[in-house]
């Protein structure tokens, strides 16, 4: 337990950092995951699209307020649009 007024200061800015940063960070897992349900359960459909631009939203918010590194996010938009991609070649050439 700090002593020092200025690192009581800084571990009560660092607590609401944290508490922040994971309602960000689950967020972001929960769009993400759902883009990938419905990637998976149909990805022709008008929803999937609505849900992947969500996630890519959520990414590029996370990495706005500094949550996540840009090149995290970058390396999970293009995972999550390849996915996607891939999937409608599948239905494309069923």
């Amino acid at each position: 337990m700090p002593n020092i007024p200025s690192a009581k200061k800084r571990m009560r800015a660092e607590e609401k950092r944290r508490v922040r940063n994971h309602m960000v960070k689950s967020t972001v897992r929960t769009r993400v995951t759902k883009a990938r349900n419905a990637i998976a359960a149909s990805a022709a459909a008008p929803e999937t699209e609505e849900t992947v631009r969500a996630a890519i939203r959520s990414l590029d918010m996370a990495v706005s307020r500094g949550v996540i590194h840009r090149n995290n996010a970058a390396r999970r938009k293009s995972r999550l649009m390849a996915r996607l991609h891939t999937a409608q070649a599948a239905k494309a050439t069923k």
